[in-house]
């Protein structure tokens, strides 16, 4: 029978094994995140080169994971340049970077890849597609855009109508588990969209990620503010890898690629001029600190309630 003094003591030594646990636990080193900024033009191979380099200088510094933008294997000049560069999944650049991943054991966030759409030969169409690959070369995940940017501001000199050409994807896919903590997939334009990131994040997401290819125009008004409402609103990590400068004489983009902790506060910008990448220290403990001292999420409202206004 046990005495009261063993129930005691056995209690005592789990305390203080649970103790040394999460001291050892948290002198661990953080996995860290390479968010990447590139400056991508028609030109495939000279893209992969200077996408290849930022990926082997993160891997040299200690990423676990890179980042790369939406583009990141091209920007075309128009319609018919675009749509002719673009490959299927088992093409020649999606190769190139499965064989990159597996040498130097490292994840890629590859995001906004030229897909040809299924119906390709009868539709000459595409998707933007962001896709995982980890560190043994497999694709792991594949998100198809959602929200496709067809807007027109005659004022700020910006008119892109992605439709013309991009199939909107079917859905979103669940977030993924990857070595710097579980991503959620979003593609520029889906920044806007706060749906999509609360759908991600009541599916586990501890991080969300938009690479993107932001207007100079928009991205100077709303890029920033844009990151770090969704990072504070889901209580995640936000990494946002961009395009920046004049990829041909029709388009430039904005840069400032940017990584945004649970808080919203930002832990990195890669400025506005030139290709780079800021390298961060994921705290999964902080999205966990974050969401238990501020619990919006438990705070939240059925989704009847939300909707009772367009019942009346």
């Amino acid at each position: 029978m046990l005495t009261a003094r063993c129930i005691v003591g056995a209690s005592a030594k789990y305390l203080r094994r649970q103790i040394k646990l999460q001291n050892r636990m948290s002198t661990l080193p953080r996995p860290v995140a390479a968010v990447c900024q590139v400056t991508a033009t028609p030109d495939k191979q000279a893209n992969f080169s200077a996408c290849k380099q930022l990926v082997e200088e993160a891997k040299a510094q200690g990423a676990s994971m890179v980042f790369l933008p939406e583009g990141f294997d091209y920007i075309g000049s128009s319609r018919e340049e675009t749509l002719s560069l673009s490959e299927s999944l088992t093409g020649d650049t999606i190769s190139q970077y499965t064989q990159l991943a597996r040498k130097l054991g490292v994840w890629l966030s590859l995001g906004g890849f030229h897909e040809r759409g299924h119906d390709w030969e009868s539709d000459r169409r595409i998707y933007n597609s962001h896709i995982i690959i980890n560190d043994k070369g497999d694709i792991t995940s594949v998100y198809r855009k959602s929200h496709l940017f067809d807007v027109e501001l005659p004022e700020k000199g910006v008119s892109l109508k992605e439709s013309a050409f991009t199939i909107p994807g079917p859905s979103l896919m669940p977030p993924i588990q990857t070595p710097v903590g579980k991503v959620g997939l979003g593609i520029c334009y889906d920044l806007r969209f706060p749906e999509l990131s609360a759908a991600l994040q009541r599916t586990g997401a501890e991080i969300l990620t938009y690479p993107s290819a932001f207007t100079v125009a928009t991205g100077t008004a709303h890029w920033e503010v844009l990151l770090r409402a969704r990072a504070i609103e889901t209580q995640c990590y936000v990494l946002a890898a961009a395009q920046v400068g004049r990829h041909h004489e029709k388009r430039a983009s904005y840069g400032h690629a940017l990584a945004v902790d649970p808080w919203g506060e930002v832990l990195g910008d890669c400025g506005g001029e030139k290709p780079g990448m800021v390298r961060v220290e994921i705290d999964l403990e902080k999205v966990k600190s974050t969401r238990r001292n501020m619990p919006v999420q438990e705070h939240r409202r059925e989704l009847g309630f939300y909707q009772s206004l367009e019942k009346t």
